[in-house]
Parts: C-alpha cells; sequence; structure tokens
C-alpha cells in the first residue's frame, strides 16, 4: 500500500479565518476602553454627588459667619477624598433662598470633567463630558442660634 501526501501547492483543506484574529482582538480593545469609560463617568457622578452634599451639610450645620467658606472647602475635600483634586473639579457658590434663617433651602452645584478617553500612564484626551450634581437642604427649623425664616 502506497501512502499518499497532499499536494501543498492547492488550497484545499486549508481553513480560513486566521485574518479575523486581529479584527477581534480590535474589537475587545475598543470594548474595553469603552467600558472604563462608563466607570470613569459612574465613578466622577459618585464624587460630584458626595461633594456636593458634604457641602450643603456643613453649611447648613455651620454658624452664619463661617458657613459659605466651611461649605466649599468641606466640598473640595470631599473631592479629595474621591481622588479628584486634579483642577478638573469646580465647586460652585452655595445658593440660598434667603438669608442664613431657620427653614431656608440652600443648595450647591458641584461639577467635574470627564475626559472622553483615560487611558493608563498616558491620561485622558479628547472632548470632555460634564458631570453635575446639584444637593439642597433646608437649614433645621428647631436650631437654637438662628434667627426664624420661612416656617
Amino acid at each position: 500500500m502506497k501512502i499518499r501526501l497532499p499536494d501543498v501547492r492547492d488550497d484545499r483543506g486549508v481553513a480560513g479565518g486566521i485574518e479575523a484574529l486581529p479584527f477581534g482582538f480590535l474589537v475587545f480593545v475598543i470594548g474595553a476602553l469603552l467600558i472604563v469609560n462608563a466607570w470613569a463617568v459612574v465613578d466622577a457622578k459618585l464624587a460630584v454627588t458626595a461633594a456636593s452634599r458634604e457641602g450643603v451639610r456643613v453649611f447648613v450645620e455651620s454658624d452664619e459667619g463661617v458657613a459659605a467658606s466651611s461649605a466649599h472647602s468641606r466640598a473640595n475635600q470631599a473631592l479629595a477624598a474621591f481622588g479628584r483634586s486634579d483642577g478638573r473639579g469646580t465647586v460652585g457658590s452655595v445658593e440660598a433662598a434667603g438669608p442664613f434663617a431657620r427653614c431656608n433651602r440652600v443648595s450647591m452645584e458641584v461639577s467635574y470633567e470627564v475626559p472622553a478617553i483615560t487611558l493608563p500612564w498616558i491620561g485622558g484626551f479628547g472632548d470632555s463630558i460634564t458631570v453635575r450634581s446639584v444637593h439642597s437642604e433646608i437649614i433645621d427649623p428647631y436650631r437654637d442660634g438662628v434667627p426664624e425664616g420661612g416656617c
């Protein structure tokens, strides 16, 4: 019995598809970047929400003379605690519905610019996405030492 070797000059029996591997790798990399960027936006939203909440809470619990500066400082500290002290965050001033008095509503807006694409060791580039959070509270209606407001 004679064993016949295949003819290597034709392409019968060759499995195709090796050219699809670079395309699959490219899709994987783009998908990974998309997921990382989505998580960066979610993380920034958590940071600005916490910063605005802490800023307003300190304003409501502070004395009238130091309330605004304390609120601004605490909001910046909250952003820094989330690792967002790189200058892309903006802490707005405290907006009050009237004078510093009981039952008056106080609000603060904090925003942060998230780069469109963030790469490790390189940083971010591209058009940025602005993440904002506004939190408001009322000054305690039963608090001592504060003039009566719109209760």
